[in-house]
């Protein structure tokens, strides 16, 4: 190890990948970290079985010299005890999302897996890094690398700078670097099933019964894909659907009719827990439906596109869709019942069979 001296850091080129590492030889613990753009000086102990990492600073704004003398008056408070409290430096981008994974509020379990598989996907070189060593640069480049599905790569993202503002309320960290990004104009497909004759040509053409019932209750429903594959019978019971987590961060109840009950009559007693199971799933219930010419999302689409077509206000639309209203009074104060949904349910229901050509069933 050489000795950190400020002609040595001078000298030191940037990293060409990743961030190399700079030990002292004589402050143990001193180590200067070199990036792509940046040098920086930081003191690293265990502390009590805990490794404790500092920043010190940038290099060139703190010299050779005031980066040794800090890390000798930080060796000197841990080794007292002080430096259970010194101020730690920045968080992994692993543990900055873990953190933020760990909120209580934050949507279903199956985001949150959703979520993390996305950045060991996407970001695995990152999540060992500290967030302050992710640099502008960086966050611009892996941006570009998504070009080929824009939506994916903003948000993917701007997900990274969820978590990095997540972070900085607990650690001094500056602005996110994505600031330094110009984000892709998205063009939403905004599918809507046209064609509702072929639409049932194709479900019943699927050799899975299984996926059959799920297409169906998409659009009879509006859920969303999520939602429908982890829907449990414990929670459909006569009236409605219930949502114990959903997208927004609060359960929700959606009514339903008798109609919904003959479309799950296929599939109650393949499982006890899973209203659509799959034995080869580790999950325990389906994750991958077999694909239509419409995607789960243009289902949704097309039931809210459908009941509003038949008259049903945008604003119950929105109510049957579980969207978060845009007013303070209808976020706050307008809780309408299952009882007052129910009829625009059965308008929304009624005119997708008649668009199939088909009676809608008494009730």
């Amino acid at each position: 190890m050489p000795k950190l001296t400020e002609t040595f850091a001078r000298k030191l080129p940037q990293s060409k990948t990743g961030t190399e590492k700079h030990w002292d030889s004589e402050v143990r613990g001193l180590c200067l970290f070199v990036g792509k753009r940046s040098k920086t000086w930081y003191f690293q102990k265990d502390v009590g079985g805990q490794t404790k990492r500092v920043m010190i600073g940038r290099f060139p704004v703190i010299s050779a010299q005031a980066a040794r003398q800090t890390a000798m008056e930080l060796a000197l408070e841990m080794g007292r005890g002080a430096g259970k409290v010194a101020q730690i430096g920045a968080p992994t981008l692993e543990t900055a999302l873990e953190g933020y994974l760990g909120r209580p509020k934050l949507r279903s379990d199956a985001h949150k897996r959703s979520l993390r598989k996305q950045f060991e996907l996407h970001l695995k070189e990152w999540l060992k890094l500290p967030l302050d060593e992710i640099s502008k640069k960086m966050v611009v480049e892996k941006h570009q690398s998504m070009a080929a599905t824009p939506s994916a790569a903003n948000h993917m993202l701007k997900y990274f700078r969820t978590i990095w503002n997540h972070a900085r309320r607990v650690y001094d960290l500056p602005e996110a670097p994505t600031m330094a990004i110009e984000w892709f104009d998205e063009q939403p497909k905004g599918q809507v099933i046209e064609d509702l004759k072929a639409w049932r040509d194709d479900v019943d053409g699927l050799s899975n019964p299984i996926h059959q019932v799920f297409y169906e209750l998409l659009l009879f429903t509006g859920l969303r894909k999520s939602e429908a594959l982890t829907l449990e019978w414990k929670n459909i019971h006569e009236d409605h659907i219930h949502l114990p987590m959903t997208k927004n961060g609060r359960s929700f109840d959606l009514p339903i009719l008798q109609l919904h009950h003959e479309i799950l009559a296929p599939v109650r007693g393949l499982s006890e827990q899973w209203v659509f199971p799959s034995p080869k799933s580790e999950l325990g219930h389906i994750t991958n439906p077999a694909r239509l010419a419409w995607g789960p999302h243009a289902h949704r689409r097309t039931f809210a596109t459908v009941a509003m077509e038949a008259g049903v206000l945008e604003e119950v639309v929105g109510r049957l869709l579980n969207h978060t209203p845009l007013s303070i009074t209808g976020q706050r104060y307008v809780k309408p019942s299952l009882a007052a949904l129910r009829p625009a349910m059965k308008v929304a229901c009624e005119e997708l069979f008649r668009r199939q050509n088909g009676a809608f069933p008494d009730e």
